[in-house]
């Protein structure tokens, strides 16, 4: 049911949105594991049922290749806040095109297979509701592009055991648990304590 009436309240922040000619844009927030994906394509749905055009980028999708984040000298935690996304490169080729209403988005995708990125261009009408997905949404560079955002809450317990049963390409549960200590976890905790996007969210969504 929530599904339902999280998908409303978008349609009404499109329907008064101040700028027709640019699409609503929408962030899909939350730490790793609280069910970021699952919620958006639900969303996407959702709206496509209500006759709404809908597009979803995830962030995920657009992460930079291995030697620009793994072994650079920094901090994992770091490695993985600050490097890998190129963040001003999203910005200039993904939220400030959206913002301004251009109908294609010229946009790197990562492939974890070759290591490699391709661009692709992808169309988005001015009409459309674009659904971002993906964990820091609301650093400090991008908040601003966004019309409305949810931050999905997960308790943490709940969030650590779906990524170390997830994520088996790590390795054994010792070098996953090792690998989110050193890492993963740390970054998000930096991001909680910098970004604050529990309170910066327009709608926290409690997840199980």
């Amino acid at each position: 049911m929530y599904i339902k009436e999280m998908a409303e309240k978008i349609i009404f922040q499109f329907s008064i949105r101040p700028n027709l000619a640019c699409p609503l844009i929408v962030g899909i927030d939350g730490l790793g594991g609280s069910g970021k994906t699952t919620f958006a394509k639900a969303i996407e749905q959702e709206l496509i049922n209500q006759n709404c055009e809908a597009v979803t980028f995830h962030l995920d999708d657009h992460i930079v290749e291995r030697e620009k984040r793994y072994q650079t000298g920094h901090e994992e935690w770091y490695e993985y806040y600050y490097l890998q996304w190129d963040v001003n490169n999203l910005t200039a080729n993904l939220f400030e095109p959206l913002q301004r209403g251009y109908n294609n988005i010229s946009l790197d995708f990562y492939d974890e297979f070759t290591d490699s990125t391709l661009t692709k261009q992808i169309s988005v009408s001015p009409d459309s509701i674009v659904l971002i997905e993906g964990v820091f949404l609301q650093r400090h560079e991008w908040r601003r592009f966004y019309d409305f955002v949810f931050y999905l809450d997960s308790p943490r317990e709940v969030r650590q055991e779906r990524v170390l049963n997830r994520d088996l390409y790590i390795g054994e549960y010792e070098e996953r648990l090792d690998k989110y200590e050193r890492r993963y976890w740390l970054g998000e905790k930096h991001y909680m304590n910098i970004a604050e996007p529990l309170l910066n969210a327009d709608v926290v969504v409690y997840t199980e």
